[in-house]
């Protein structure tokens, strides 16, 4: 009885190591340069979190504050309507700014990781650690159809679940 304990108690434990490692499975880039992130971003696709369902001519827009937070201010249309809400970002220390933690309703925070970003900061792909959120986010409105293709490429590569991915409607006269 005993060993059977302890090979019911190895194996459990087996697979919350296990589930540890795939749930942090997501790499992200080596580094980012804040100041070349900061602007606005066009949101191309997402897998729609529950605040989000609804929107079109989605937006956020980063700024750096004083005191070495960022200001998030996340836009759309959502049924005929300007919406906004204005959040903060903190740096994850030791993560070359490539790992953020973003709070729109204090005092909950969520991961914001940078998991692909162009080297002219054009596009960006950002995600959590379990690839469970996804946003494409382009420095224009719309981007063509061969990089959109080749962007949800990459987030199959990276482990998001592509079958969730919605493209946001950006026909906003900008």
């Amino acid at each position: 009885m005993r060993y059977l304990l302890s090979i019911t108690l190895t194996f459990c434990s087996l697979l919350v190591l296990i589930n540890d490692c795939i749930a942090g499975k997501m790499q992200v880039v080596a580094s980012v340069d804040l100041q070349r992130y900061l602007g606005k971003w066009y949101e191309i696709a997402t897998i729609p979190q529950r605040f989000q369902i609804g929107c079109t001519c989605v937006t956020a827009e980063y700024t750096l504050n004083p005191n070495g937070t960022i200001k998030v201010i996340n836009s759309c249309r959502k049924e005929g309507k300007f919406k906004q809400i204005v959040g903060r970002a903190k740096v994850v220390p030791g993560t070359n700014n490539a790992k953020l933690r973003v709070s729109f309703f204090r005092p909950f925070w969520g991961d914001y990781w940078i998991v692909a970003l162009d080297t002219d900061y054009n596009w960006v792909i950002v995600s959590n650690a379990k690839g469970s959120t996804c946003w494409i986010l382009s420095r224009t409105p719309q981007i063509d159809e061969k990089l959109y293709a080749d962007l949800v490429e990459l987030c199959r590569i990276k482990g998001i679940d592509i079958s969730l991915l919605l493209k946001t409607p950006q026909d906003c006269g900008q």
